[in-house]
């Protein structure tokens, strides 16, 4: 079907400055400077105060699974974006979109799972930590949802006739952006991975 089609992986040189591109470099780096440097003050928190350690939910590890298959469904939409197949596409965006608001839906009753259990924000230092990492996970998250529903909405509207879906399976700004959109989509993915391995290990060792 792509016959013809410049193959989507071998990317301009130009695309690696091309501004979008920049910016998720930055952000992502900021990002993980701000979870490592959070996560770094935790430690710190508990060695210097001696602190018992705060349990996770079982919830976090269901949301990890969640989280794990919307990053898939993701890259499966990038697949079928670059095999110009378009019911392929559409579905794996839904898939995406309906995974990551089950993960945000699931969060919310994480948290509150916490709260039932006594474990609440200003319970101790620890108990803060979690909540504000967590939750500044989930702000992350919450904001990459408005561009998924934008990548959406555009699939369905544009992709109908022939002509139309030549254009848009054709458009360079868009694979660069859908590319970068499935990066930061897996960039949270790891990112959560990471928070809650370290919170499961920090209440091993005690």
């Amino acid at each position: 079907m792509n016959q013809g089609k410049p193959d989507p992986d071998h990317h301009e040189p130009s695309n690696l400055f091309h501004p979008l591109n920049v910016l998720l470099t930055l952000a992502m780096f900021s990002m993980t400077a701000l979870f490592l440097s959070m996560t770094l003050a935790f430690i710190y928190t508990r060695v210097q105060s001696d602190l018992p350690p705060v349990n996770i939910p079982i919830l976090f590890v269901f949301n990890t699974l969640i989280l794990l298959g919307s990053s898939f469904a993701m890259y499966r939409a990038q697949l079928a974006y670059k095999a110009d197949e378009t019911r392929r596409y559409q579905h794996a965006l839904i898939w995406t979109v309906g995974l990551s608001v089950l993960f945000l839906i699931s969060q919310i009753f994480a948290w509150r799972e916490l709260f039932l259990s006594n474990i609440k924000i200003t319970s101790s230092p620890l108990a803060g930590y979690l909540y504000v990492i967590s939750g500044l996970h989930f702000l992350h998250l919450l904001g990459g949802i408005p561009f998924l529903i934008y990548f959406l909405w555009q699939a369905y509207k544009y992709l109908k006739e022939p002509m139309t879906v030549l254009i848009y399976f054709s458009d360079s700004d868009k694979r660069l952006r859908l590319r970068l959109l499935t990066i930061y989509w897996h960039f949270l993915d790891g990112l959560w991975i990471y928070l809650v391995l370290f919170f499961w290990v920090n209440y091993l060792i005690r």
